[in-house]
């Protein structure tokens, strides 16, 4: 009962603040003798929606979807078409002088066109011999390999299990050969910015 009335004489106190309006929702019982608030939450009320025609929000989800269709329809008229690539196109200045350019050669005598046909035919008939000769040394070579397999397995099956085993001393391989110019001796690279003049394209 006393307890009651210290809630209710602590509760009339705080009416008679300025505040009472902000804390009186914020009480909670601590215990049985004091009582603890919260901090004091400040809120806004929400807004009112606003009630728009039916009209215009067709009318703007109609202009929304036309916008998007004609994206479209553009993006599938482009779609064939690549990307220009710069170093391919031809100048301009060589399209207008190709008449200038272009070479009259007169046209070859018979004797020089069977003599250039004789000729890629016996070339076309030397690859292929030459290819057809290295295809038989590999498989000479294979065979050969695939006999000695044979008889070291016949002889010991470990020292078999041995030789088919991947030699890892092979692996980190490194060859320098012959290259197009000699190196510079004491030659000190120039220092400099790259700068990339390339259009870009979307």
């Amino acid at each position: 009962m006393m307890a009651c009335r210290n809630l209710f004489s602590h509760l009339s106190r705080l009416s008679s603040s300025p505040t009472s309006f902000l804390v009186s929702r914020n009480i909670s019982l601590g215990s049985r003798n004091d009582i603890k608030i919260s901090p004091i939450l400040c809120a806004e009320p929400l807004k009112k929606k606003k009630k728009m025609d039916p009209a215009v929000l067709r009318a703007r989800e109609e202009r929304r979807k036309k916008k998007i269709e004609k994206q479209i329809r553009r993006l599938e008229r482009n779609a064939r078409q690549l990307k220009p690539i710069e170093e391919c196109e031809i100048p301009l200045n060589v399209s207008d002088e190709r008449d200038i350019r272009t070479r009259n050669n007169p046209p070859l005598p018979e004797s020089e066109i069977e003599r250039r046909a004789l000729l890629e035919k016996s070339w076309a008939r030397y690859k292929h011999e030459q290819r057809f000769n290295d295809l038989k040394m590999i498989d000479r070579i294979f065979f050969s390999q695939q006999k000695a397999l044979d008889e070291l397995r016949a002889e010991s099956e470990e020292l078999y299990q041995e030789a088919i085993q991947t030699d890892f001393r092979l692996i980190p391989f490194r060859s320098e050969g012959p290259v197009e110019t000699p190196p510079i001796k004491n030659y000190e690279v120039p220092d400099g910015d790259y700068v990339d003049t390339s259009k870009k394209w979307e």
